[in-house]
């Protein structure tokens, strides 16, 4: 029996109870994805020189003034800015300096002309087909950020360009939030390794792996404890070990009114234990447990590999981004694509459904397929593209209708 049974969204609310790891400092090369944790403030001036955004010619914008095809300008052409250097010479009136792209600006210069408008009439002359403003081709210090900008406030998750920004600044560690650790028990007395062959009754451990695979994606590092046999010591000695060395815990398994009695008695032996679930009221997935030990979660999944895997979408997803102090990890930050429902759904009214799909395009307009197979089979996730959500008011979907289709991170190829 269920005890605590909830909905999607008290199960969300439970979830968002539990905080963010703790903090630490990451080498930059190592901050992808990574959520910030203190605000990180620009150090000096981006960049800290005047540089040029095209090749062509530094110069002193106002004796290209009126400059044009029919009656150039004429400049001397005194030097060259050396990259990586700083040049040697001042611009005065009539004088150029060549410059490349990235180059910084002489003394003197306010202003490019690209190569393209001018010609070298002779070894020191150039005629100017074009007139140029002050600062036209030119990039200013601190124009792409100014010294004390506060650059990433607490919470934001950093992206490549992001990475870019803080490596042109010279900040080489970045004070983010830990990943978490998922430690993750497969249990069951049936479960073997996958390097056996099974016998009667018996399955290789698919969960182990699915799991840590998806908690991987999800910028999480899995910690798999191993298979348990459905029996009270052992499994006690082995969550006690997932609570010491992770941030939280996933018990794989224990689908069966006996197996699952264990699982939650050897949750309730822990002295500071609170039973928060006890069954979700969706489809797959009813059989899922929730538990906080101290200040971490315990999740006993269902053993039928399906089951586990949508439980995971759903919820671990943003828990696990919570848990990374992603500030808006339940903000549905899920990939979603609108589809045409290919044909009806039924739909049992009390509980979510979530509805494996495979998506397919023709003539422009977006299909999602039911593809229908019981919660133990793995070959209907592998197939599927995504999930479609049938509300718990409601007895079903109709052919035609417009769903949102909530993909699989990575999506599966076409």
């Amino acid at each position: 029996m269920f005890f605590k049974v909830t909905t999607s969204e008290e199960t969300f609310e439970i979830l968002k109870e539990f905080s963010p790891c703790g903090g630490e400092t990451a080498p930059l090369s190592e901050a992808l994805n990574r959520v910030v944790c203190e605000a990180i403030i620009a150090p000096e001036d981006l960049p800290e020189f005047a540089r040029s955004t095209m090749d062509g010619y530094a110069v002193r914008a106002r004796d290209t003034y009126g400059a044009s095809e029919s009656l150039p300008a004429f400049l001397e052409m005194t030097g060259e800015v050396i990259m990586g250097q700083a040049p040697a010479g001042t611009v005065t009136s009539g004088k150029a300096v060549r410059i490349s792209t990235g180059g910084m600006m002489p003394e003197g210069a306010d202003a490019v002309v690209m190569i393209e408008y001018c010609h070298g009439l002779d070894d020191t002359t150039i005629e100017v087909s074009r007139a140029v403003s002050p600062l036209e081709n030119v990039i200013r210090p601190g124009d792409d950020l100014k010294k004390g900008t506060v650059i990433f406030e607490r919470g934001a998750v950093l992206r490549p360009q992001d990475i870019g920004l803080l490596a042109g600044l010279g900040i080489e560690k970045v004070a983010v939030y830990k990943k978490p650790k998922v430690a993750i028990i497969s249990t069951g007395d049936e479960v073997i390794p996958i390097d056996q062959r099974p016998g009667p009754g018996q399955v290789r451990d698919i969960n182990s792996y699915s799991l840590s695979a998806f908690c991987a994606s999800a910028g999480a590092t899995p910690v798999n404890l191993g298979l348990c046999k459905d029996h009270f010591s052992d499994l006690k000695a082995m969550v006690a070990r997932g609570l010491e060395m992770a941030d939280t815990l996933l018990l794989s398994g224990g689908s069966s009114v006996g197996a699952r009695d264990i699982t939650v008695k050897v949750l309730e032996s822990f002295p500071d234990m609170e039973l928060l679930v006890h069954g979700i009221s969706i489809s797959p997935g009813k059989p899922t447990i929730i538990a906080r030990i101290g200040d971490k979660a315990v999740f006993g999944l269902p053993g039928h590999v399906a089951s586990a895997m949508v439980v995971a979408e759903v919820f671990l997803t943003p828990f696990l981004a919570r848990l990374a102090g992603d500030a808006g990890a339940f903000e549905d930050d899920h990939f979603y694509l609108e589809a045409e429902l290919k044909r009806n759904v039924e739909s049992a009214s009390g509980r979510d459904d979530y509805i494996r799909v495979k998506l397919d395009k023709r003539a422009g307009r977006l299909f999602a397929e039911p593809v229908f197979g019981k919660s133990g089979l793995i070959s209907t996730l592998v197939e599927a593209d995504g999930l479609v959500k049938i509300d718990r008011n409601t007895e079903g979907l109709y052919q035609g209708q417009i769903v949102p289709v909530l993909l699989f991170k990575p999506r599966k190829g076409a």
